[in-house]
């Protein structure tokens, strides 16, 4: 007996065995059991979920010779040659090779003549927006007003390309892309059915190159059981695939989050050895990136899929959510400019290398030049040219210029730099700050950005102890922001008073009727 691919073998025949598509299921059993049956349907998707499988199970279904239900008995000869592709009241046609009007009328001339056998004729038209124009117009009119015997079973995978006047006489499903965890559990069911031996990740390694089509999932499978002589691992599908293997992108990761450039580079290098797909590895990257922020975010362990949990749960406590998120866009960019770059491995060295470029400068983790000595287990960086820190205290803070003079010296930038000028110090007590923000400027003091406030202060005086706190107001306040603002406006004062006085400038006045564009003058240094 000549062997059955794994795509044809395990193809669904009933309702029961379809997987990812229950919206779908759903409807149509309703359908049959409520007896409410429509006279076209249209399935649309892409290639690979099941589309025609889902319509032959129909016309299984309608077809039973112990009744239309949406449990056939899949042992009637009508189901068991419905299941064998050769039932006569079952039309299948494949549009593509047959676009032309003629082909469309012939086909549609024996509509008007009753079932041979079963109590429905059903036409299964695959691939139907490959009809020319005047076929749609050919068939249109059969679906305006179809004999009740007749039941149309329409697929597309570019319902677009269908006419809106033969979208409008069909119930229309839209089947989705399989999520990856569902087809890798249909995927080990399959292999412990079939009794061969595997390894799950080189499941999740096919089910992640499938791209949501389990048709693919089922051929790729096929292609790693031969490759690998019936033994299916991680390593064997690796390299069937071309894919990156794990070992490798855990190295790249490892030394992007201990922020080591020229492991970061030896990685990148050893992967062009290896012919490495860059375009995949960049969706490696990002996908991890992704499962790295969901459990930052829910705090709990990733259910991860495709990836090592270990991994993602490590990057998920060395990295702040602020870093993932970085990370996780310069990654989306950095594959949009892929193909702007002269080679995918500089455009992939080059996006690492802006990621570490890129990170807060607060959260740079270098070397301490100075540490506290109330406490020599805090590490951190100073501000540079800002060696008094060490005399200086957290009370000078509430005294005279002293909160303008540290916001300039704490090397903030972003959200966190506009938060610590806009707010001024209200007291300070022991070792707590308590500021305050004008209401107007509350959309900045999110916790994130707080948060780096309180740890660049704690980096300056070397206390992990001191706390920030946050108060809103709506009187004037005090500000470094302000005092800069009225400094700015003082000095915008002086150059127009100066230009004004000028010789030069008033002789051109008198001379020629010049006049002073309102806005041109701007204080030197500007």
């Amino acid at each position: 007996m000549s062997y059955q691919v794994l795509a044809r073998k395990w193809r669904p025949k009933r309702f029961t065995e379809v997987v990812g598509q229950a919206h779908v299921v759903k409807a149509l059993t309703n359908a049959l059991e409520q007896q409410r049956l429509h006279h076209a349907y249209l399935f649309t998707g892409t290639r690979g979920v099941g589309k025609t499988t889902l319509a032959r199970i129909f016309a299984k279904c309608l077809s039973c010779e112990q009744g239309a239900s949406a449990n056939p008995c899949s042992t009637c000869s009508a189901c068991q040659e419905i299941d064998e592709g050769r039932y006569i009241d079952l039309i299948e046609v494949d549009a593509a090779s047959r676009t032309k009007v003629e082909d469309t009328r012939e086909l549609l001339d024996n509509v008007q003549y009753s079932p041979t056998r079963g109590r429905f004729k059903v036409y299964l038209i695959d691939e139907v927006h490959m009809l020319s124009g005047h076929s749609f117009n050919a068939l249109l009119k059969t679906l305006e007003e179809p004999p009740p015997h007749v039941k149309f079973l329409l697929a597309t995978t570019d319902p677009q390309k269908l006419p809106i006047t033969v979208l409008s006489r069909c119930l229309q499903f839209n089947l989705k892309k399989l999520p990856s965890d569902a087809m890798v559990q249909q995927l080990e069911n399959l292999m412990q059915a079939e009794n061969l031996p595997f390894e799950k990740p080189a499941l999740l390694s096919i089910a992640k190159a499938a791209d949501g089509s389990m048709r693919d999932a089922l051929s790729l499978l096929d292609q790693a059981i031969a490759y690998s002589e019936e033994n299916v691992t991680e390593i064997a599908v690796q390299d069937m695939l071309g894919t990156v293997p794990r070992e490798n992108l855990y190295n790249l990761m490892q030394a992007l989050v201990d922020e080591d450039a020229s492991r970061v580079m030896a990685s990148t290098h050893e992967l062009a050895q290896l012919s490495a797909d860059f375009s995949g590895l960049f969706e490696d990257i990002i996908d991890i990136l992704h499962q790295t922020a969901i459990i930052q975010a829910l705090q709990r362990p990733a259910d991860c899929v495709g990836f090592d949990e270990a991994l993602v749960d490590q990057l998920g406590k060395r990295l702040s959510p602020e870093d993932v998120q970085l990370f996780y866009q310069i990654a989306l960019i950095g594959r949009r400019d892929m193909n702007l770059s002269t080679s995918p491995q500089s455009a992939l060295e080059m996006t690492l290398l802006r990621m570490l470029a890129f990170r807060p400068v607060d959260q740079v983790s270098t070397k301490p030049e100075k540490v506290s000595e109330r406490d020599e287990s805090v590490k951190h960086e100073f501000p540079t040219k800002a060696e008094h820190v060490v005399n200086a205290t957290v009370q000078d803070l509430a005294s005279g210029e002293g909160w303008s003079k540290v916001t300039e010296t704490l090397n903030l930038k972003g959200a966190a730099y506009e938060l610590a000028v806009r707010c001024s110090v209200n007291k300070v007590i022991g070792n707590q700050i308590e500021l305050v923000l004008s209401k107007e400027h509350e959309s900045i003091a999110a916790e994130g950005t707080c948060r780096k406030l309180e740890q660049a202060l704690q980096a300056y005086f070397g206390q992990k102890e001191i706390r920030v706190s946050l108060e809103l107001t709506s009187d004037d306040i005090d500000t470094p922001a302000n005092k800069k603002d009225q400094m700015m406006k003082q000095r915008q004062r002086l150059a127009e008073k100066y230009v004004e006085e000028d010789e030069t400038i008033r002789e051109l006045k008198l001379s020629f009727g010049a006049q002073i564009v309102p806005g041109s003058v701007k204080p030197i240094g500007e």
